[in-house]
């Protein structure tokens, strides 16, 4: 057997305990898969004396991960510190420069730095692998870099954060609040302290820029991609979405268009017949359209301990078979500054909530708004009388621009029987 290939980690958190804990334990199927040992022989985190259930005896420590980069005896440096700059960037440029390969699990590094750490891999000869960057064990990195590479690619879309997803689900269920569901996601540990690049999409984006990436060969542009969380969707929403036949999910979408590429990340109305509404709790999904293999569908668990590991150590058996793609595909002096479409440009079906006073002739005044800028409505729903009391008024729309639906909706908020901002889903028709 050839000789082992060398792994110093950096960052013993959930994750990196995790992978020291899998490669311990699977040692034996790892090598006969690898064709050769796979063994840790360095590891950098700030306190040495925390029981994180793993045992480093044998491997040397470093307080500073950049210096554990240049110096440790490993052939790869695993990056799993997280957060896009700071310690995290500083160990991969400093682990490339050196020559040694990278594995990392940090989406926020690569959605505002990958392309430079691709082109420094490129540069050095090395790999960049971040399977376990994205939806956590599912293999969709790979699937898009390689299963699908004589594919062309039409659309991406997917569940990328399982805290919203989580939140969500337990909303319908258990017909509970969302402030309700995210104090016991937080008690739970799903949440973090401060919830907000889950809730708020950043999360999701971070994924979805690196997906879009890989899937039609342009820059990761994080700064295009439209994000939208699920703070202002209330359980009012999340019922009337059942009663019209749908379910609501955070979805992450990159899709090719006339005028480009979209990359938006909100809240959706899906069908509750199709399969993506049927991806529950913390789970991912994402689902890749392409022009042979047609619509692609995986689904999987997408955090935690053991599937992150489980991708992060999948990129170490593949360095250790001396299996080498490029990181985004292609080179990076190929990838096309593809222009990212605006919202507005965007055309589909909407559903919208208002609260609105209990009188005549206020549908009326509604109505005549909508048909001014060219708005069809296709269903309306309200529930409850309270003369002179605002209560919700549901109204899902045929598909138009985004444009026109948002000058409408600044329309009707000012409307003095209106109350509060109007809530605006989008609709997305996805088959069963």
């Amino acid at each position: 057997m050839s000789n082992p290939l060398k792994i110093a980690l950096a960052g013993l958190g959930t994750v990196g305990a995790g992978t020291f804990d899998l490669l311990a334990r699977q040692s034996s199927l790892i090598s006969q898969r690898a064709g050769r040992d796979i063994v840790v022989t360095a590891v950098s985190a700030r306190d040495r004396t925390k029981d994180r259930g793993i045992d480093t005896t044998g491997t040397q420590w470093f307080d500073d991960a950049v210096k554990m980069a240049q110096e440790a005896d490993a052939d790869v440096i695993v990056e799993l510190i997280g957060g896009s700059d700071g310690p995290a960037k500083a160990t991969c440029e400093a682990a490339l420069s050196t020559g040694r390969h990278v594995v990392t699990a940090n989406k926020a590094l690569l959605a505002h730095h990958g392309g430079e750490l691709a082109q420094m891999a490129e540069q050095a000869g090395v790999s960049l692998q971040f399977e376990a960057a994205v939806a956590g064990g599912i293999p969709i990195i790979k699937s898009l870099r390689e299963g699908l590479s004589a594919n062309g690619v039409s659309r991406v879309l997917g569940i990328l954060n399982g805290t919203s997803n989580y939140i969500l689900t337990r909303m319908r269920n258990e017909e509970l609040s969302f402030d309700e569901v995210l104090a016991d996601a937080q008690e739970l540990g799903y949440a973090e302290a401060d919830p907000s690049f889950d809730i708020d999409g950043v999360d999701a984006a971070h994924k979805l820029s690196i997906l879009a990436a890989l899937a039609f060969g342009s820059a990761i542009d994080f700064d295009a991609v439209y994000t939208e969380g699920i703070r202002h969707i209330s359980l009012l929403d999340v019922q009337f979405a059942q009663e019209l036949g749908y379910r609501i999910k955070l979805l992450g979408i990159a899709a090719r268009s006339d005028n480009g590429i979209e990359q938006r990340v909100h809240p959706c109305l899906v069908p509750e017949k199709a399969a993506i509404a049927n991806v529950e709790y913390a789970f991912n999904a994402v689902e890749v359209d392409c022009d042979f293999a047609n619509t692609i569908v995986h689904v999987g668990p997408g955090a935690g301990a053991g599937p992150t590991a489980s991708a992060v150590v999948a990129d170490l058996i593949d360095i250790a078979r001396g299996h080498q793609v490029m990181p985004l595909s292609i080179p990076t002096a190929s990838l096309s500054e593809i222009p990212t479409t605006s919202m507005d440009q965007h055309k589909g079906g909407y559903y919208i909530r208002l609260m609105v006073v209990d009188q005549s002739g206020v549908f009326a005044e509604i109505a005549a708004i909508l048909r001014d800028h060219d708005v069809s409505m296709e269903s309306v729903l309200q529930r409850g009388r309270a003369p002179g009391e605002p209560v919700p008024l549901v109204m899902t729309v045929h598909e138009t621009m985004e444009s026109s639906m948002n000058a409408a909706l600044s329309e009707i908020s000012a409307l003095d029987a209106v109350d509060g901002n109007p809530c605006m889903i989008r609709i997305e028709l996805l088959p069963a």
